[in-house]
């Protein structure tokens, strides 16, 4: 068995300078690497490689096959919504209902897979929220204008309740949440309500 040397190397103080040490006793390779950025303080970051000198162990192939998403439904409030609020945007008192609606045409989309569900929202579709079919406690809706659209009420298991508002399809958006969730598929359901 031979015996490693020991090796010291090391860099200057540069923003990006690495020193790796050797010891003949161990396998292990630390090495730290000094990051500097603009933004950030300089902060070291550590990384450890193991190295093993005994035979190399293959691992076994495992036929884990992750699930592929499909999308159930992909889109944005009902334009129903839109052209309602539209219309009665004339008079001054409806006008930030209006605005709104016009938030929510333009800059709201949801997302329904058979892995989880997705709210994108903001100017920029930044603004995103996900949460699996497992966190769901209960499902909601509320019907709009003559139940053309509505509303979607989810609540989570840690009493989160997400508010989707203006969806087309929604009763058959909500029993399929339902269904994926495992949960009786049985509808609280209000009556219509405004727009």
């Amino acid at each position: 068995m031979a015996m490693a040397t020991t090796t010291t190397t090391s860099a200057t103080c540069t923003p990006f300078s690495t020193a790796a040490t050797h010891h003949p006793s161990s396998s292990y390779n630390y090495q730290t690497t000094l990051h500097k950025s603009p933004l950030q303080l300089p902060r070291p970051l550590t990384k450890l490689n193991v190295s093993s000198s005994s035979k190399p162990v293959v691992a076994a192939a495992t036929t884990t096959k992750k699930k592929e998403e499909t999308i159930y439904f992909d889109g944005g409030a009902h334009y129903g919504d839109l052209l309602a609020n539209l219309l009665l945007g004339f008079t001054l008192l409806w006008l930030p209902l209006t605005l709104a609606a016009v938030f929510r045409a333009f800059y709201l989309r949801y997302r329904f897979t058979n892995l989880r569900v997705t709210v994108i929202s903001g100017l920029t579709g930044q603004d995103r929220s996900d949460f699996s079919y497992e966190v769901i406690k209960d499902v909601q809706v509320v019907p709009r204008f003559i139940g053309e659209w509505g509303d979607v009420i989810i609540t989570l298991r840690d009493g989160t309740k997400v508010d989707l508002r203006s969806v087309p399809k929604f009763r058959e958006i909500a029993k399929y949440c339902l269904a994926m969730a495992d949960k009786p598929a049985v509808l609280k359901e209000t009556g219509p309500k405004g727009f």
